[in-house]
């Protein structure tokens, strides 16, 4: 293994980034993602795909430079589909005020798209995943349930038209709630994705030291995710994020199991979930309602006790 000094985040942690220090002001963060085509249409595909792909930087408290495309496709594809997913992914980086400066192409019998990002931010602005201090409020920036929508979409369970709500959420940048958030005294951030809402708590939990309490009640989630989150139509990622946590959580209300299943639900481009003073959350909450559609306030840091997570009421 090289020398890594300089390396300020890494394997050590379950952070959504690496972070590497430049010099003693400068830090580069950089994170990498693809998957597979979970809409139809290309064009919204490469968007989606890209709005994940530049949602780690967003989490690391930095903002994103410079990306590289990786994409995988069939030597049979058509090429306007190929053309139609970079578009959509230029699209949105273009959007966050990086560029895109070349990538990467293999031949794979399924397509897959994403990004290589880089960011050089400030090292005083970094954000981790496992700073969370007892008494943060946290907020959320975009409901949850867009896997499940998907594959009752895709099993036809549900029409298109109630598709676009979901889609809409995940092509949204996260630059916008992150450009809010940089003004206030955040403790930790970090972005719903594969792990759900509850694993990546888990882990905020788990990095921290600290006990959360997550409010039910309070949580956002997608009009008809609760209604599909049925066997048979939940994504395979909802039972393994289960797994993941165990049974290192406590139920102190009434809650079904499909609503648990949505908080189990991976997602795709999810929001930031973000840890931060009381006194500050309510502002920034306050500043977040004014200019994206979506912010909550879902939860609170506790000091750690017997058992991680706590969903109340």
């Amino acid at each position: 293994m090289g020398d890594t000094t300089n390396l300020l985040v890494g394997y050590g942690s379950s952070d959504d980034a690496a972070v590497y220090k430049i010099d003693e002001k400068k830090v580069m963060v950089q994170s990498v993602d693809l998957f597979p085509p979970m809409v139809d249409d290309p064009y919204l595909f490469g968007q989606i795909a890209a709005s994940n792909s530049l949602s780690d930087i967003y989490a690391m408290g930095a903002s994103p430079n410079l990306c590289m495309n990786i994409l995988a496709f069939p030597s049979d594809m058509n090429l306007e589909y190929v053309r139609s997913i970079l578009e959509g992914g230029y699209e949105k980086v273009l959007e966050a005020g990086a560029i895109i400066a070349g990538g990467h192409t293999l031949n794979d019998n399924e397509p897959k798209y994403g990004l290589a990002v880089t960011g050089i931010a400030d090292i005083n602005q970094i954000l981790r995943n496992d700073n969370a201090q007892e008494g943060d409020l946290l907020i959320l920036t975009k409901p949850i349930g867009n896997g499940i929508i998907n594959n009752a979409f895709k099993g036809g369970h549900i029409p298109k038209i109630a598709t676009d709500k979901a889609i809409e959420y995940m092509v949204t940048l996260n630059k916008y709630a992150y450009e809010i958030m940089s003004r206030y005294k955040v403790n930790s951030c970090t972005d719903i994705t594969g792990f759900g809402l509850l694993g990546h708590l888990y882990e905020m939990a788990i990095g921290s030291e600290k006990s959360i309490d997550i409010f039910k009640s309070k949580v956002p989630m997608l009009d008809g995710a609760v209604e599909m989150a049925l066997p048979g139509i939940i994504p395979g990622g909802t039972l393994r994020n289960k797994s993941y946590v165990g049974a290192d959580i406590s139920i102190d209300t009434k809650i079904s199991d499909n609503q648990l299943n949505v908080f189990f639900n991976p997602e795709t481009a999810g929001g930031l979930l973000i840890s931060l003073p009381e006194k500050e959350a309510l502002k920034l909450i306050s500043d977040l309602n004014q200019s994206i559609e979506c912010a909550k306030i879902v939860g609170q840091v506790k000091k750690r006790d017997n058992t991680t997570i706590h969903i109340k009421d």
